[in-house]
């Protein structure tokens, strides 16, 4: 073999798998589906009682935020998510640990979380009504249950999945156990939270717009109820606009504390 065969660089092959950031890509998607729709209803084969422009879209939108509507109608849904969800998803992670970690726990809380997470949490809303008024409390209720349950499915399978390998090296070091759940079973753990945290949050936006229907003046889903029952398809897409917008915003903000807890992966 010549001595330019031996030396000719081989390229790395033990990155694993990382999945690198291709943006674009997915603004370019959002793009061509907006521009197909125009062009369709512009052409007359889309029809506009089915879907309106997006160029009317954009103006009707464009209204909302002149009038200070837009904010009106935000600011309200902001609270009631961050504050419901915030409930739901602490008080989710702190059960999904404790049962992760304790057989007494698990043993006494699985079976009543196992009944409690097929349960539409839409159903339960006249209930929640019926406890805590129609106000901003069976609201709070409301988004908090329906993150708490599959937050806590998320939480204690995250922690079922850390490596056994780990706990029993640390504890051959002499660690104690809050240090092995602190170094070793929490961080391993918190892909999984994570990701049952991107589901959890996306029920809670659901369930925000199931309850703002029903006996609230301001939000996203007084806003959508109002439009659908004018049947003004330009205010409706709007509102689902502003919904998948909201969407994607806790997505990204998911990915950020993804990047700055996780970094230890890469």
């Amino acid at each position: 073999m010549s001595e330019a065969a031996k030396e000719k660089a081989v390229a790395f092959r033990g990155g694993g798998f990382a999945p690198r950031p291709r943006r674009w890509v997915g603004f370019a998607v959002f793009l061509g589906l907006i521009l197909v729709a125009e062009w369709g209803t512009r052409a007359g084969w889309i029809s506009a009682l089915t879907l309106p422009k997006p160029s009317d879209v954009l103006a009707t939108f464009r209204e909302l935020y002149q009038s200070g509507l837009l904010f009106k109608h935000l600011g309200p849904s902001l609270s009631r998510l961050v504050v419901g969800a915030a409930i739901g998803a602490s008080i989710g992670i702190s059960v999904g640990i404790l049962i992760g970690l304790s057989s007494y726990i698990r043993s006494g809380l699985v079976p009543l979380v196992a009944a409690l997470f097929p349960i539409p949490k839409i159903a339960l809303l006249p209930l929640f009504v019926i406890w805590f008024g129609i106000g901003e409390g069976s609201k709070y209720a409301l988004i908090a249950f329906g993150t708490f349950t599959p937050t806590v499915v998320a939480t204690y399978g995250a922690v079922d999945n850390v490596d056994r390998t780990l706990i029993r090296m640390g504890q051959s070091f002499g660690l104690t156990w809050f240090s092995i759940v602190r170094k070793i079973v929490l961080p391993g753990a918190m892909p999984g939270i994570l990701s049952g945290l991107r589901i959890s949050l996306a029920i809670a936006i659901i369930l925000l717009v199931a309850a703002e229907m029903l006996g609230a003046e301001y939000g996203i889903g007084a806003y959508i109820l109002q439009a659908g029952s004018l049947y003004d398809l330009e205010r409706l897409f709007a509102g689902v606009v502003i919904l998948s917008l909201l969407g994607v915003l806790v997505s990204a903000l998911i990915g950020v504390i993804e990047r700055r807890l996780l970094d230890w992966r890469t």
